[in-house]
């Protein structure tokens, strides 16, 4: 498969610590791939460069072969890349389907055009009766499928997801599973960042692990659970 994200070298320093420093990846078309690595590894970080939150001292971000390197966020985004965050933040006094509508409306979108995607969204995520709804009524498991409708509604062709399951009850776990799933069908390649091994196993084809704000493996998941810098600092031997 042909690469829709290239990451070269990218390097982020904050004073003299380095948040990343030289981590290089591909991410292919219609895949799915990994992101992990103990907390402090540098795995946000990651994504606000990519997304354009940060600017790197050094590196370089590739989206369909295009420099996309320092460009804002909703110039990413016009582009096709979306990103959900692991602080969950709704406009609380909008209803579900209207924080959906937000970001078709921002792009131009017309009203109707809006509520028809954003119904269609939340259809998807399966939060489609929660629609009339004040968004600030929702349990933690329903902001994440907001989180990921408000993102679909402006058809990323790359999709980053920061923590699907975290602060989530286990119950939970597989439906968000099952869900990432759908929004490949629907045509978004994903960057998952996710601290749960059981689910990347489950979810990606390609796992990159970071430590200390370096990149220390790369490849498929079980071979990654395997690894035996992966194992002695971040799964353990039991969990391995």
């Amino acid at each position: 498969m042909d690469n829709l994200l290239e990451v070269r070298g990218l390097t982020r320093r904050f004073g003299g610590v380095f948040a990343n420093n030289d981590i290089s990846f591909d991410v292919a078309a219609g895949s799915i791939v990994g992101l992990i690595g103990p907390n402090g590894a540098g795995k946000t970080t990651v994504f606000n460069l990519i997304t354009g939150f940060l600017a790197p001292d050094a590196g370089e971000v590739r989206f369909e072969g295009r420099t996309i390197t320092g460009l804002r966020p909703d110039l990413l985004n016009r582009q096709g890349v979306a990103r959900t965050f692991q602080v969950l933040r709704p406009f609380p006094r909008l209803t579900v389907e209207e924080n959906v509508m937000v970001g078709p409306i921002a792009r131009g979108e017309s009203m109707p055009r809006a509520r028809e995607r954003a119904r269609h969204c939340l259809e998807l995520v399966g939060i489609a009766h929660k629609g009339a709804d004040l968004a600030r009524g929702l349990s933690t498991g329903q902001r994440k499928r907001l989180e990921m409708a408000r993102a679909m509604a402006t058809q990323p062709r790359l999709l980053l997801l920061d923590e699907i399951t975290g602060g989530v009850d286990q119950p939970s776990i597989p439906g968000l599973i099952a869900l990432v799933g759908k929004l490949r069908d629907e045509g978004a390649t994903l960057l998952v960042i996710e601290h749960n091994m059981r689910v990347i196993m489950e979810l990606a084809e390609k796992v990159v692990f970071l430590h200390l704000g370096e990149k220390l493996a790369e490849g498929p998941p079980q071979e990654i659970a395997r690894h035996p810098r992966v194992v002695e600092l971040y799964l353990g031997s039991r969990r391995a």
